[in-house]
């Protein structure tokens, strides 16, 4: 019965929260806004207005772990939202910033950058990257995005690895929709239904909505595009480098196996809940290494695979921006070679493909991409990689998406672009080319900080800023002097610098990428 009565005992506190008279110096202070959960005071910059760290769902600690996530309970007072809230529970890494592990849960928060001006702004809603297991909203600060396009900014910290994906076959009443796994993408709808709620009271426009995000952040926008669930939450979509795999999700069969050996590894044989509740966040965090986490297929979230949903017309008529970077495969070569200090060899070729592609399959990829045409074997490796993983997903994305609305395709070409700052710190001599995550510099402040831009490359970002901000506000993206952005399968915005050619469309980019081959390969 009280768990019943727990949505209208919060409706009704959000409404005599609504009741409480504002606060003397609201009139005078546009810092000052009042949510349906309560008032926040954020901050005026230069670039516009500014709340962090504002909470959207009560944080899922103790019995709430691993439950949906629910409505953040109403507060008195005003609540200060000048600081980004907790990053939820994930390793350290190299990025800036993430030097050392986070094992804080109550990390439910959004940022919301507001430019100056009129009211029923376009909203772009912002799910970032860090293959579902690390990341953070406040990786970017989009506020001159923002002001440049006249757009709302929302960025969104969700659950993440076992945290966000754990599945079990015995739900323990953690979810309504008879799958369990998918409570990271839970909670980004409960972050698009707190928009739908409360920001045109920072000046947005909930009907204007468009969903985007970059790699894992990507791949969370396929999946939302897929959701019966997440219909009317949005009016688009941005996808970048996202498509890999073609978007799948795990088999509920194969995420419960995958569920029960880390909760052995846990020390909670049986998957027990109860057991695995009563683990200090560190002790998840070491033992969900070296399983894949991510969305769940079956029930009523995600019914069939995003492929599959898309045929049958789910997300039909919204437009969708869809691209992936040229050189998208060698951050990943590096990774995987060089930033252990053992760069591949020519010896070593052949036998490093076959152990990713197989012995069949890697043979074939021998053959397609030889030791010849490239300048390193790490670059040929990274170039193969990147086809199969990236470039010809989506590709194939926009095959699927075309059958059900416009689909306006990119492909980020600039490759002689700076490294993104994680890879700048590690003062390596690498040739990234126009690698996996670079684009993101072009369009916001990676981590907060600037980019070592050039002037060309300078004017490129503004034209992908100009691009982007005509996609959010109009579903169409246009730059000022610029060819338009193709409409349909086959053909691409090539963005490049000028003294590289200048922003062009391209027709053989699945033949650039040999997507003939790939196409025969199954996603992975």
């Amino acid at each position: 019965m009280i768990r019943r009565l727990a949505g209208p005992l919060v409706a009704l506190a959000a409404v005599l929260v609504a009741l409480l008279p504002a606060p003397a110096q609201a009139a005078a202070d546009p810092a000052l806004v009042r949510t349906r959960a309560g008032w926040v005071r954020g901050e005026t910059t230069a670039e516009g207005r500014q709340f962090l760290g504002v909470p959207y769902a009560e944080p899922p600690v103790g019995e709430l772990r691993w439950r949906e996530p629910r409505p953040v309970q109403p507060w008195h007072g005003v609540r200060t939202a000048r600081d980004f809230g907790n990053r939820c529970v994930q390793t350290a890494s190299w990025d800036p910033g993430y030097e050392r592990p986070s094992h804080t849960e109550d990390c439910l928060d959004l940022n919301v950058y507001v430019p100056r001006g009129a009211v029923r702004r376009p909203v772009m809603v912002w799910l970032h990257g860090g293959g579902l297991t690390a990341g953070a909203g406040e990786d970017v600060v989009p506020d001159t995005f923002a002001r440049r396009t006249g757009a709302l900014v929302v960025t969104v910290n969700y659950r993440l690895g076992a945290m966000g994906f754990l599945a079990t076959a015995a739900l323990d009443g953690e979810t309504r929709d008879g799958v369990s796994g998918n409570f990271g993408m839970l909670d980004q709808q409960t972050a698009l239904r707190w928009v739908a709620a409360n920001i045109g009271r920072f000046g947005g426009d909930p009907g204007r909505v468009t969903i985007a995000g970059e790699s894992a952040g990507g791949r969370s926008v396929c999946t939302q595009l897929a959701s019966p669930a997440s219909t009317g939450l949005y009016r688009a979509g941005i996808v970048e480098s996202g498509a890999y795999g073609d978007c799948a999700g795990r088999t509920h069969r194969a995420a419960v196996a995958d569920g029960a050996a880390f909760a052995r590894k846990a020390g909670c044989p049986g998957l027990s809940l109860a057991c695995l509740r009563g683990r200090p966040a560190a002790d998840i965090l070491a033992a969900q290494a070296a399983f894949d986490w991510g969305p769940v297929v079956g029930g009523d979230f995600l019914p069939v695979q995003p492929f599959e949903a898309y045929a049958r017309g789910a997300a039909a008529g919204v437009p969708v921006l869809n691209g992936a970077n040229q050189d998208e495969g060698r951050l990943f070569a590096f990774g995987r070679f060089d930033a252990n200090g053992t760069p591949l060899t020519a010896e070593r070729y052949p036998a490093a493909l076959r152990s990713v592609f197989g012995a069949d399959l890697g043979e074939r990829v021998l053959r397609r991409y030889p030791l010849s045409a490239y300048p390193s074997p790490s670059l040929a490796y990274g170039t193969a990689f990147g086809d199969y993983l990236m470039a010809c997903p989506a590709l194939r994305l926009d095959g699927v998406l075309a059958a059900r609305g416009p689909v306006h395709s990119y492909e980020f070409a600039d490759r002689s672009s700076p490294p993104f700052a994680s890879l700048r710190n590690l003062h390596t001599d690498f040739d990234f080319g126009a690698t996996h995550v670079n684009e993101v510099q072009y369009l916001f402040k990676h981590f907060g900080l600037a980019s070592p831009l050039n002037a060309e490359q300078r004017r490129l970002s503004r034209q992908m800023v100009r691009y982007w901000g005509s996609f959010v506000r109009d579903g169409v993206p246009r730059a000022a002097g610029q060819p338009a952005m193709p409409a349909g399968p086959g053909r691409v915005l090539s963005l490049k610098t000028a003294s590289a050619g200048g922003n062009t469309v391209s027709a053989d980019v699945h033949g650039a990428h040999r997507c003939d081959l790939w196409d025969s390969v199954p996603a992975g």
